[in-house]
């Protein structure tokens, strides 16, 4: 499975981005999707998952309230749209897939592992 990520970009505290993450390679439907990130000198951290149908989802606190996880099956595509951004939110935003139809905030259940997309929230 490979998954590209994009829609990162430097924006504005209050601001807005919205993510996307295509996966080629498998059944996109089977798998447990995640956006995961690491800020500048910090341990890569969960921010939110969502089940294979996409009918449950699960955020971490620092974002919940913020941002919403979404999902296409039929596009192959997970979305992560952020809202109300602040300067904590600056990090490289990673997608991930699990072989799960679970969802799940550790990063070891995650099989494969997009390049990562710079959100840069200026003050």
């Amino acid at each position: 499975v490979q998954l590209q990520a994009c829609g990162g970009g430097l924006v504005q505290a209050g601001g807005s981005l919205r993510l996307s993450c295509e996966a080629s390679g498998g059944t996109f439907s089977m798998y447990r999707m995640g956006w995961f990130r690491q800020g500048p000198g910090k341990e890569r951290e969960f921010v939110a998952t969502i089940w294979w149908s996409g009918g449950r989802t699960s955020y971490a606190d620092s974002v919940k309230g913020r941002c919403t996880i979404s999902r296409d099956n039929a596009k192959s595509t997970v979305y992560l749209q952020m809202n109300s951004l602040k300067p904590e939110d600056t990090a490289v935003y990673y997608c991930a897939a699990g072989r799960s139809t679970w969802g799940s905030s550790i990063a070891s259940d995650y099989d494969y592992w997009g390049q990562g997309t710079q959100v840069t929230v200026s003050s």
